[in-house]
């Protein structure tokens, strides 16, 4: 079973109308939506936006449905300048920029005492197939980059420029290195979409609020075409 995940109504409203034999369930306050795909078993979910949220609906996709593989589709502002809005970025790596236990001697961005990595790889095979189709179904900018996550709407062009050169981050948004974590740990192939809805600077309210729906419909496009191609 395919599990996806999107923060807002808009990030999974596009699919609720492609599931055949629709059931729906609510669990930890949380609607997962399960039913058929071109004869493939899906269940989709709105998580809520933040790193919390995320881990929840990823934890229960994994223990209540058993997916084999997560996608999470969404939007994100830009930190890599040669992104614009309605560009794509398909995570390579995950990794958490607001982690920081710099006191302890821990670099920033580092999960203290984990016995695991700070920055999650996304499944290769996920990420060249939904890449290559990304390309072919849209007429923007794709990358294979890497997704920083932090519980911050970020609107200033000083900490675009920081999580840039500090992080190598092309695009900065809410959830998806929660995703990967959890995923990470219970060995599940995951890969992050992420439309670019604002440049996370002093426009990004405004830019942010004007094109979440075109952005959100974008990166539902290509699990769309991902999807059928299954």
């Amino acid at each position: 079973m395919i599990g996806i995940i999107g923060a807002m109504d808009e990030e999974i409203a596009h699919f609720k109308g492609k599931l055949a034999n629709q059931s729906e369930e609510t669990i930890a306050g949380l609607t997962f939506l399960q039913g058929e795909w071109q004869g493939r078993n899906v269940v989709i979910t709105k998580c809520g936006v933040g790193k919390v949220n995320a881990s929840i609906a990823t934890q229960k996709l994994i223990d209540r449905y058993h997916v084999s593989e997560i996608l999470f589709t969404g939007v994100a502002g830009a930190c890599n300048p040669s992104l614009n809005i309605g560009d794509m970025v398909i995570s390579s790596v995950c990794q958490q920029h607001d982690i920081d236990a710099s006191p302890l001697g821990f670099p920033k961005g580092t999960i203290p005492m984990f016995d695991g990595p700070s920055i999650f790889e996304a499944d290769t095979k996920l990420v060249e197939r939904v890449s290559s189709i990304a390309s072919g179904v849209t007429d923007t900018n794709v990358i294979v980059g890497k997704v920083v996550s932090g519980d911050q709407f970020i609107a200033s062009r000083e900490t675009v420029e920081e999580l840039h050169n500090d992080f190598g981050a092309d695009c900065v948004e809410m959830e998806g290195a929660a995703v990967a974590q959890v995923a990470f740990v219970h060995n599940v192939p995951f890969v992050i979409l992420r439309s670019i809805s604002d440049k996370a600077n002093g426009d990004a309210p405004a830019d942010f609020t004007s094109w979440v729906t075109e952005s959100a419909k974008r990166a539902a496009l290509i699990v769309d075409h991902y999807l059928q191609a299954e």
